[in-house]
């Protein structure tokens, strides 16, 4: 079991604690689950995990591949800045990946934050690639995140990237290794990334799932990063959030192709609106992002 207390103690003697929103709800203190959420940096409780964080997620890996993304080639004084940019404006959320690289990143820049006052997620890539070869597990996996991240306990892990309705059976042994770290207490919550319309609906009502990363967006179709149209993708959020899954949305911008603020607006509108997702992830590269990020999803949460 981890000594998750120990672990406490040792991040608040380190340097001095982040700045918080004045009358931002703190780790323990979330809203209603899904849209509850009044601003970005409210805090929501990601399905039925009790896992609770800011609604906006500041992504890692723009671009991202082979250990390396946008962010990791910023620098770590850069993205040191950035994140804790982030952490001012009330994200607590942190969307990381073995595939971008920035599990040692992230590392140095929370260096001082307490750990319960981050939400740490990263994914396992499951396929053999030639950056990676895996066990076929997720122990040595989620051990080596562990140790590039300096924590003993990591709240959401999903298997990256399942790109066909076969990802239950060909990955069940990382399933049943990511249950057992579960049940040890070294994760919270887990589940899928997925790539793939086919693989979005398996992950919506299968029972091993409780996070999912689904591509959304306004626009819809793989022209902007999406697995189906808009309103088939919509259909199996629905249906996800219906049998207690927590969505987090992404792509949200179409992968940097929605670029025009009205468009932005719009897929902000439609994703919200239409209640879609528990919460979202977005790669900002530049802290005016972030800025922008949040004021854009605090105006349409606010109409």
């Amino acid at each position: 079991m981890h000594d998750r207390r120990r672990f406490l103690k040792t991040t608040m003697a380190g340097a001095g604690l982040l700045a918080v929103r004045p009358g931002l709800a703190l780790s323990g203190e979330a809203t209603a689950p899904g849209l509850g959420a009044k601003t970005a940096a409210d805090r929501v409780v990601l399905g039925r995990t009790g896992v609770t964080c800011s609604f906006l997620a500041q992504g890692t890996g723009f671009n991202g591949w082979a250990r390396a993304s946008d962010h990791t080639r910023m620098g770590q004084p850069a993205l040191t800045r950035l994140l804790r940019h982030g952490f001012d404006a009330g994200m607590n959320f942190l969307d990381m990946a073995d595939l971008y690289g920035t599990h040692p990143f992230v590392r140095e820049a929370v260096q001082g934050v307490p750990r319960d006052r981050m939400v740490m997620l990263t994914k396992l890539w499951p396929a053999r690639a030639d950056w990676v070869t895996p066990s076929g597990g997720a122990r040595d996996e989620v051990d080596r995140f562990r140790t590039e991240l300096g924590t003993e306990m990591i709240d959401v892990c999903l298997i990256h990237c399942v790109q066909d309705d076969r990802w239950l059976s060909e990955y069940a042994r990382v399933r049943d290794e990511l249950s057992e770290l579960k049940d040890k207490g070294v994760l919270r919550a887990v589940g899928v990334s997925c790539h793939d319309h086919g693989a979005l609906k398996l992950a919506a009502s299968h029972p091993w799932v409780e996070v999912i990363f689904a591509r959304i967006n306004h626009r819809g179709g793989k022209e902007f990063s999406c697995d189906d149209t808009r309103d088939e993708v919509a259909k199996t959020l629905r249906l996800a959030r219906a049998n207690g899954k927590a969505v987090v949305g992404m792509k949200i911008f179409g992968a940097g192709k929605l670029t025009t603020p009205e468009d932005r607006d719009a897929s902000l509108a439609y994703v919200l609106g239409e209640r879609l997702v528990d919460a979202m992830t977005i790669g900002m590269t530049t802290t005016a992002q972030v800025d922008d990020s949040v004021r854009r999803i605090d105006r349409t949460l606010a109409a």
